[in-house]
């Protein structure tokens, strides 16, 4: 396993535990049986080495240990992070409540941090990198039997379009004194989606263009 000192953690290709117990972190990284040499946890013991961390690339889960957050807001700590990949959160049980509506709108999966918790938190995060896994053998050879520039798909055809979504409706969320509290919510729920399937589009316009040149549809 890669600690968050020791070499970069590559994006795309292991998980993140933003925990500060380093002897928790360390059980965890062993307890997860995915975790091989192309997919490491790189492990951060405050916020701000989480954010350093994700912005060398996407991981295939974070984890977050509740504690790193303070008192503050979960969905305003979390929406950072659950824009760029799926979050696993630990805290304790009365923080279940708060978390309720992140966990419904499939942006964050809650652990009690209350008994013997490491199985259960590791095996979500076993879960998450075998969702990516999943998703990068449909990118996977052979590649011929896609036809045209797919990477240009990616980038126009999708990725403009979203682009405009997002900007709209960040634009009316800058003025939204007006709106009644649940459709602001609603709204911010349509930003935290756009960003996050941003991501997802530049993940696999990447793969593609990643792909070996000797299976370039002609």
């Amino acid at each position: 396993m890669k600690s968050a000192a020791g070499p970069a953690l590559v994006a795309e290709r292991g998980v993140i535990l933003a925990v500060a117990d380093a002897a928790m972190a360390e059980r965890l990284a062993r307890a997860i049986p995915s975790l091989d040499g192309q997919r490491q946890a790189a492990i951060a013991s405050s916020l701000l080495h989480l954010r350093l961390l994700v912005s060398r690339g996407a991981p295939d889960a974070i984890l977050i240990d509740g504690y790193l957050l303070a008192g503050d807001p979960l969905p305003d700590a979390l929406r950072p992070f659950t824009a760029v990949a799926p979050v696993i959160l630990l805290a304790p049980p009365e923080r279940q409540a708060e978390a309720a509506r992140l966990v419904a709108e499939g942006e964050v999966e809650f652990v009690a941090r209350t008994g013997d918790f490491i199985p259960l938190a590791a095996s979500l995060l076993a879960r998450r990198i075998r969702w990516a896994r999943m998703s990068e053998s449909l990118l996977g050879p052979p590649w011929d039997v896609v036809r045209g520039d797919l990477g240009a798909i990616f980038r126009h055809e999708i990725n403009n379009p979203l682009t405009g979504i997002l900007g709209n409706a960040e634009l009316v969320l800058g003025h939204s004194e007006g709106l009644a509290a649940i459709d602001a919510q609603r709204l911010r729920t349509v930003v935290d989606l756009a960003v996050r399937l941003r991501e997802t589009i530049r993940r696999l316009s990447d793969a593609w263009e990643r792909r070996p040149s000797s299976l370039t549809p002609a």
